[in-house]
């Protein structure tokens, strides 16, 4: 073999096993657990089992039940993504004209997605308090309605947690819609001014489709950290609370490997949810010709 090549080897060497300690391993060793019956009790002693661990999640009732978790899951994922996009493509359009103080504008708005997740989420699950918060403040105050029970009910439990990653997420859509409108040649809108375009027509027939490229696999990354996002889910709603009725599915197979110690159990769910994720992504990026050029 030639230098040349033992210096390319020693060069992606590193690289290769950071992966294989950080990614292969956990993946496989995750495998191995899904088919197998590892608990609290058999740590030590457990054995492959086969898909005795998907058969029970698909089939035996549960609580919470996986099919009620994992609709839930859809209408976050769907609710969130489609707020992300739409005030991110907005927030990008109105920054992207000739504003005063544009660049501090731009700044205060990338200020949620800059902030740690934990410190949003106790943040919001203080605004969210019946007797102090904010937002029951303005809902009293000013809007001369009742306060509302944010944490104590299913439905506004899991409305308040949406609402948190709303405000959470947009950012990032803002910055990479803005990029991709700024990559836009301005010859195109003065032609279309020519031609007497209103402006629904320039946002329908150029902005949109050559932003698209760049915003269908930001949306793609959108619907996986949506879709595993732990964090707010846990903190906001206190672990699935009122009576586990606001979790997702990457929240439940949390509880059930540290809380019900069933680790096998929560291995499984979590590869149910990469082949979900793995689906979608390909499914996705396939039918909306994410790859092929805007022009």
């Amino acid at each position: 073999m030639s230098r040349q090549k033992w210096f390319i080897i020693a060069l992606i060497a590193p690289a290769i096993l950071v992966m294989a300690f950080v990614v292969f391993y956990p993946f496989v060793y995750n495998v191995f657990l899904a088919f197998g019956n590892m608990n609290l009790s058999r740590i030590r002693d457990w054995e492959l089992v086969g898909f005795r661990q998907f058969i029970k999640i698909f089939t035996e009732p549960s609580q919470p039940d996986f099919y009620v978790v994992f609709l839930k899951t859809i209408i976050w994922t769907a609710a969130n993504v489609f707020f992300h996009v739409v005030i991110g493509v907005f927030l990008a359009l109105v920054l992207n004209q000739h504003l005063k103080g544009r660049g501090a504008f731009r700044t205060i708005l990338i200020l949620p997605w800059a902030i740690p997740q934990y410190i949003v989420a106790l943040t919001w699950r203080g605004m969210f308090n019946y007797e102090y918060g904010s937002i029951n403040l303005i809902i009293t105050k000013y809007l001369g309605l009742p306060a509302v029970e944010w944490l104590k009910s299913p439905t506004e439990a899991f409305l308040a947690i949406i609402l948190t990653n709303v405000w959470l997420g947009f950012p990032f859509m803002m910055v990479i819609a803005l990029g991709a409108l700024q990559s836009i040649p301005h010859e195109l809108y003065e032609a279309a001014e020519i031609d007497g375009a209103k402006w629904h027509h320039k946002l329908r027939t150029i902005t949109l489709p050559l932003i698209r490229p760049v915003m269908i696999p930001a949306i793609t990354l959108g619907v996986i950290w949506t879709f595993n996002n732990l964090n707010i889910v846990w903190l906001v709603s206190n672990a699935g609370e009122p009576s586990d009725n606001t979790h997702i599915l990457v929240s439940f197979v949390y509880k059930a490997a540290f809380n019900f110690y069933s680790f096998s159990h929560a291995a499984a769910l979590s590869l149910i949810i990469f082949v979900i994720l793995l689906t979608f992504s390909l499914f996705f990026m396939r039918k909306t010709r994410a790859t092929e050029s805007a022009y």
